[in-house]
């Protein structure tokens, strides 16, 4: 039987299915010691899946366990394979079936070998991290998310029994069996929580050993202060404007979201529409395995994420006392705690189990980590306290805020919830209210304690990187994150310390500091933890707020005005760089007549359509050094035109001329989509507009991942985007477009088609109302059990 699969034909099925409860139980193997505490018995499901275009489901249960039954039902049968390597992540056993040596790559920061993943997940399996978190009242999740977990890993594992896997990237593994449980769906939340963090430290976690001698560390490993910049630069991100009432056409809320994630592997969206009747109704992405919505719209609130700059955990440095194991504490000293990890490992011979070993002090995780001024030598170490790893709050805030009545509202659930776990939200309701805020999980240290409690070496990495390093020996103490009362729970930072405003103008954010949410309000006064003030911003945040700006010197925002800016496809640093003559100048000096005439007639924009100048111009904003490229420094005073002034030195004509070799070398006469195309799984190799974001002021970011960002296929940027208006008589206009198409199965025909579609910058009018629903009707799946 091979469900949620089919052409798109005009057909309607009932499927009345056996009990869920029963297939899997006949199914499974002896559940694992790690399991057995949570195997539990699936209550009654009764749900409605209608397939409308495109693959998308639209998910009605009367309860909310039967909702989350008929999600997993509908993730699994849309993202096999990339779920199922998730959950295999989670469960720490890529080793055991892949290869200890292979590079695992979340593509959202995290990167190391399998058996760097595997060793630190199977220490929190070892440490029951999941489990503690489950039974703990406050940083747990509620009784309604665990039962709704429960009965997405019974649909899960009914799909598994049921179906046959026709993903040629996952159809032969052996792995692959319908013995999920709810500690493994629980694990993946978790580590999804950690991707700004704990995961995004995984080397220096997992490689962190102690000097061998007491002269320190080894001479290779001598601390710099190089690493952050890599740090600082996010391998995802976002943008997202949100319109309130004054400057609409409606007089409502509008808002157009676009989160850039990875077109590969674990961070995809998935789109549905869920709907408890009379309790719950919303529809938009949900990354991959997530029962709730975490990017888009009910009846009366829109919402879009932006990756923040606030940090999620702060590094401490440890003295130590006589060994590099030991320390000093307030109280005397302490050991370090060691985690001798056993790992299983595939093979020529067989499975065997390898032991690695991993430190922790009562923070966290000991780091190696020379490259951020945090080595482990003979008279210190550093160890990193996670506030997200705290917690296990994220399912229930995202849950939440689907039933939010205003923008308002929205935010109260979020801060009710307490587990926004790395990003920024920007919404818009009915009323034409909207809100941008950064009230994501963010450890309570003021500028006071960190000013307090900073050691010599962590205010060199805060003057890198804005990130305090604390000092340890107080981390019990003085040191240790503060309490506000009006905080979810202690630790993190508590809304009035964060920031937001409500307006009924305009707001925005790509992923620069809460500091400047539209050119003219300025947030103020908050901790420095959470991001810069008074600090540049990105061409691409340039860009966002121009397309707004100068529309509305024209007239009001429009609910298709407002989703024209998606594909308007300015190239916002060109813009600045033509003004003098400077590109031509600097294109000039190279000698290459042939492709500066292309330059030079270039429209100025990432269009599909445009000339070859468009990729020749990415090119040479991803070559030429950073540093001295404007000769007209940042100013606050004027932070939206500076810097400017592009310099004409030789080595930025020497990034020119390499720029114009890489495309002459691909075709200097073919169009920018013919150089620039889809490149998921599956994909037919669409032409696309867009171009690499912060570097080149294009918030239409799109770039591959796989060795050139510009002339590679596209595997990253673009998701899951919405354009969404709130009209008259309790109307939505709604506009999505999955950017890499429902299903990654090729076989499918839900696999290209909305990619298609984004090569033709079109949107898919997605249905809300039951009407509508039928008028796009598919097919329908009624699944029951017990």
């Amino acid at each position: 039987m091979k469900l949620l699969q089919r052409p798109l034909i005009a057909i309607t099925s009932l499927l009345l299915l056996a009990p869920a409860t029963a297939a899997v139980a006949a199914s499974a193997p002896a559940a694992s010691p790690r399991a057995a505490a949570t195997t539990v018995q699936a209550p009654a499901y009764d749900v409605t899946i209608k397939i409308t275009e495109h693959g998308i489901p639209h998910i009605t249960s009367d309860t909310f366990e039967g909702m989350a039954y008929g999600a997993g039902w509908a993730t699994m049968s849309a993202a096999t394979c990339n779920l199922m390597d998730t959950l295999l992540t989670a469960r720490g056993l890529r080793s055991k079936y892949l290869g200890a040596d292979a590079t695992f790559q979340d593509n959202v920061g995290g990167s190391g070998t399998n058996l760097q993943w595997d060793t630190l997940v199977t220490d929190l399996h070892d440490r029951q991290v999941v489990e503690k978190l489950l039974a703990n009242k406050v940083t747990g999740p509620t009784d309604r998310a665990k039962a709704m977990v429960v009965a997405e890993t019974a649909a899960f594992n009914r799909w598994l029994t049921e179906n046959e896997i026709t993903d040629p990237a996952c159809a032969d593994h052996e792995w692959i069996k319908p013995d999920i449980t709810t500690t493994d769906v629980w694990y993946a939340f978790y580590l999804a929580q950690l991707i700004s963090s704990t995961t995004r430290l995984l080397p220096q976690i997992t490689s962190a050993t102690p000097p061998a001698t007491k002269a320190g560390a080894n001479p290779a490993a001598k601390p710099t202060l190089d690493g952050w910049t890599d740090f600082q630069e996010q391998d995802f991100g976002s943008n997202a404007t949100a319109v309130g009432g004054d400057d609409t056409s409606t007089g409502r809320g509008m808002i157009l979201g676009n989160p850039h994630f990875p077109w590969l592997g674990r961070y995809r969206f998935t789109q549905m529409h869920l709907t408890v009747p009379g309790r719950f109704n919303a529809s938009g992405g949900a990354l991959t395995g997530f029962p709730a919505i975490n990017i888009g719209f009910n009846r009366n609130v829109a919402w879009s994420h932006t990756v923040s700059t606030a940090y999620r955990f702060t590094p401490y440095q440890y003295t130590t006392a006589g060994t590099p194991t030991s320390y000093k504490t307030p109280n005397g000293t302490a050991e370090l705690d060691r985690r001798d990890v056993q790992v299983q490992v595939k093979t020529d011979d067989g499975v065997e189990t390898v032991t690695r070993t991993l430190y922790r002090t009562g923070q966290g995780y000991v780091l190696s980590a020379p490259s951020l001024f945090m080595p482990w030598t003979a008279t210190n170490f550093w160890a990193a306290r996670d506030a997200n790893a705290e917690h296990l709050r994220a399912f229930d805030t995202f849950l939440s805020m689907g039933m939010a009545g205003s923008v308002r509202d929205l935010l109260k659930r979020q801060d009710r919830g307490g587990g926004m776990p790395w990003v920024n939200t920007i919404a818009a309701d009915r009323k034409g209210d909207i809100v941008y805020a950064d009230h994501s999980v963010v450890p309570n240290v003021t500028d006071e304690m960190a000013n307090r409690c900073m050691t010599g070496a962590g205010r060199l990495i805060f003057s890198q990187s804005g990130l305090p390093g604390l000092d340890g020996t107080r981390a019990t103490t003085d040191c240790k994150w503060g309490t506000d009362k009006d905080a979810q729970r202690p630790g993190i930072l508590g809304p009035k310390r964060l920031p937001e405003t409500f307006r009924r103008d305009w707001v925005m954010n790509a992923n620069d500091s809460y500091w400047a949410p539209n050119d003219k309000v300025r947030l103020t006064g908050f901790p420095r933890i959470i991001g810069c003030e008074d600090c540049e911003r990105t061409m691409r945040t340039k860009v966002v707020m121009a397309y707004v700006r100068d529309h509305l010197k024209q007239g009001k925002e429009t609910p298709a005005t407002l989703a024209s800016h998606q594909h308007a496809n300015r190239v916002y640093a060109a813009e600045v760089a033509r003004k003098g003559g400077r590109l031509d100048q600097i294109c000039a000096a190279t000698g290459e007549t042939e492709a500066c005439q292309i330059l030079h007639d270039w429209d100025g924009r990432s269009d599909a359509t445009s000339s070859s100048g468009a990729a020749i111009f990415q090119e040479f904003m991803y070559l030429v050094p950073k540093a001295g490229l404007w000769e007209v420094p940042f100013d606050v005073k004027k932070p939206f035109t500076t810097p400017n002034t592009m310099s004409t030195s030789q080595p930025v004509v020497d990034a020119m001329a390499a720029a114009i070799a890489r495309v002459e070398a691909k075709g200097l006469d073919k169009t920018y989509g013919e150089l620039h195309h889809s490149g998921d799984r599956g994909s037919a190799g669409w032409p696309l507009g867009g171009g690499l974001g912060d570097t080149t002021g294009d918030a239409n970011a799109v770039s591959s991942t796989l060795g050139d960002p510009v002339l590679d296929p596209v595997t990253r940027g673009s998701s899951y985007i919405q354009a969404i208006a709130f009209l008259d008589k309790g109307g939505v206009k709604a506009r999505t477009i999955l950017t890499y198409s429902q299903y990654e199965n090729p076989t499918s025909p839900w696999s290209d088609d909305q990619t298609q579609l984004f090569s033709e910058e079109k949107w898919v009018h997605v249905p809300w109302t039951a009407n509508q629903i039928e008028h796009q009707l598919v097919d329908t799946i009624h699944l029951t059990g017990n």
